[in-house]
């Protein structure tokens, strides 16, 4: 999707420019980290295995449902696929549904870390004292 740009604001002489840049979706927290955890789940991550991967590397208890319904939407907005594997006993005949990471995803991950990096470049309450 394309920026959408309009020129027709003039205030005070001055001409203003605004512009919402429809194509960059910068991620929530949550986002993110369902984001990464696939990434790192690999081809074959599902939803249980995504939601495991976030506890396990940031302590962060993941609720199914919540880790599902983001799923969904990462998935209306195009930056995640799934595909539905075999139906397995295991699971009563029901099949996985398999996640995957879209270039568009992964082009939203590097936006967002670039925007996170430079909120916390140059701020001195972050700066680690030597002793």
């Amino acid at each position: 999707m394309q920026p959408v740009c309009r020129r027709d604001l003039t205030v005070a002489a001055e001409h203003f420019i605004i512009c919402e840049e429809m194509a960059r979706h910068l991620l929530t927290d949550f986002e993110l980290m369902i984001l990464l955890a696939t990434l790192r789940a690999g081809d074959e991550a599902y939803g249980v295995q995504i939601a495991r991967e976030i506890e396990r590397t940031s302590g962060r208890r993941v609720l199914l449902g919540a880790a599902y319904a983001a799923l969904d939407r990462l998935e209306r907005n195009e930056l995640v696929t799934s595909t539905l594997g075999s139906p397995s006993p295991e699971r009563g005949g029901r099949a996985k549904r398999f996640f995957r990471v879209t270039p568009r995803g992964l082009r939203a991950v590097k936006e967002t870390r670039q925007a996170l990096v430079a909120l916390w470049q140059d701020l001195p309450q972050l700066k680690e004292k030597r002793a």
